[in-house]
């Protein structure tokens, strides 16, 4: 991850990049990014992908009628 910092008065100038961290990200096809910054700009939320040997599936979990539970759990005043 690199970043430069940036002056807009008068004309638009970037400093030279300088590395922040160092990972390998590879994007999803799914996904345009992998990443996101936090409002403050602290820091930073990424997404790894889950090697295959770690993946244990051993139940899936369906939920039906899940607008009618969310009506009875959280119920709206008229």
């Amino acid at each position: 991850m690199m970043a430069v910092e940036i002056a807009t008065q008068s004309a638009f100038t970037a400093t030279t990049p300088r590395m922040i961290f160092e990972e390998t990200q590879e994007p999803s096809p799914a996904q345009l990014t992998n990443y996101d910054i936090s409002a403050d700009g602290q820091r930073f939320l990424m997404l790894k992908p889950v090697e295959q040997a770690e993946i244990a599936l051993t139940q899936i979990v369906v939920v039906q009628n899940w607008f009618e539970e969310l009506k009875r759990r959280v119920p709206t005043s008229k």
